[in-house]
């Protein structure tokens, strides 16, 4: 797709949420779009030949811009870390942990600059934590236990629609990760578009697929 392309989304994905400006004159694309570029500087590609990008981002910024986008930093923080996993999966890129961007207070700039730094960091051991976001805006929070999806309505998440089974997939704790499973479903399940065979880790940011619902995995 390309950066300049994906600038036009990047503006109503961003700016649209923030239309009301803050008290800082640097403009929250601005933000989205540096975060794009470290994605793009900093990619390596490991063995098995994926593009693996950052996935935490330090955003740094003078004591007066921190402090104006104080009000905004929540739903800012939420918008800058889906741009990153759209454009991932745009690009074909690869996390190797849960995306994190972070507002830090840096004296040596001036109001108006800033500056953003970015490192690639591994999801850590022990049981992971997770949520599926449902097309309401529900969020699911996962945990130990299995996760059923399927038409019945003892499923953990029901889904009313002919094209889904009536136990059609499972999300299951795997290690620190989670790992989508289809139960040999009639219409099959896809992530990013992509119908799975037997069992998916599943990577932050990642679309799950079941009839003509669309959820959206979150590692934390």
């Amino acid at each position: 797709m390309g950066l300049q392309s994906f600038e036009h989304s990047l503006e109503r994905m961003v700016e649209g949420v923030f239309s009301r400006g803050s008290r800082s004159s640097i403009r929250p694309v601005e933000l989205g779009r540096r975060v794009l570029r470290e994605m793009d500087d900093h990619r390596s590609v490991d063995v098995k030949g994926r593009r693996i990008v950052p996935n935490v981002f330090a955003v740094r910024l003078s004591a007066r811009d921190h402090a104006a986008f104080a009000d905004i930093d929540e739903a800012l923080n939420t918008e800058l870390c889906e741009t990153a996993r759209e454009y991932a999966r745009a690009e074909g890129y690869l996390f190797m942990g849960p995306v994190q961007v972070e507002m830090v207070v840096d004296n040596a700039l001036k109001p108006g600059r800033f500056s953003i730094t970015s490192r690639m960091k591994e999801s850590g051991g022990g049981v992971g934590a997770g949520a599926l976001v449902l097309p309401s805006g529900e969020r699911i929070t996962l945990g130990q236990q299995v996760f059923t999806i399927g038409r019945l309505p003892e499923c953990s998440i029901p889904v009313n629609d002919a094209n889904v089974s009536r136990r059609h997939a499972e999300v299951r704790p795997a290690g620190s990760a989670f790992a989508l499973v289809d139960l040999g479903s009639t219409n099959g399940t896809k992530v990013n578009g992509v119908r799975i065979e037997g069992e998916r880790v599943l990577v932050d940011g990642d679309i799950v697929s079941v009839g003509s619902i669309h959820m959206r995995f979150e590692a934390s």
